[in-house]
């Protein structure tokens, strides 16, 4: 058994020829900061349902989940981002471009608009 049969995911590693260490750990350092955004999208989600004030509660239920639901997405779609890099970087190919920013931030601008509106309506 070699090292690179003992290493997951196997999709990932079964692969090509081992990349520079300082791009492997600049894949994973990105990997790490998407995971921070997902959780604090989790956090702020939880913020909101449970101390967003007296507003309209299904407004504010929906916000809240569309953030949650966001930071989730987010988290699955980084992972999968991280396997991409690494693979490429493991072929020698170009590292495959990135549409989950533009989904994040197509979000945010969407809840930030969201939660705009509710707070312009408070009493």
């Amino acid at each position: 058994m070699t090292y690179k049969d003992t290493r997951s995911p196997r999709r990932v590693y079964s692969v090509g020829e081992e990349p520079d260490p300082r791009f492997s750990f600049a894949n994973e350092r990105t990997f790490l900061a998407w995971i921070r955004t997902c959780l604090a999208l989790i956090a702020a989600g939880v913020a909101l349902d449970v101390f967003g004030g007296s507003t309209d509660e299904a407004a504010k239920r929906w916000l809240a989940g569309a953030i949650i639901t966001t930071g989730i997405v987010c988290s699955i779609a980084a992972y999968a981002r991280w396997m991409a890099a690494e693979r490429a970087m493991r072929l020698s190919h170009p590292v495959p471009a990135m549409p989950l920013g533009r989904l994040l931030l197509a979000v945010v601008v969407l809840v930030g608009i969201g939660v705009g509106v509710l707070v312009l309506t408070l009493p």
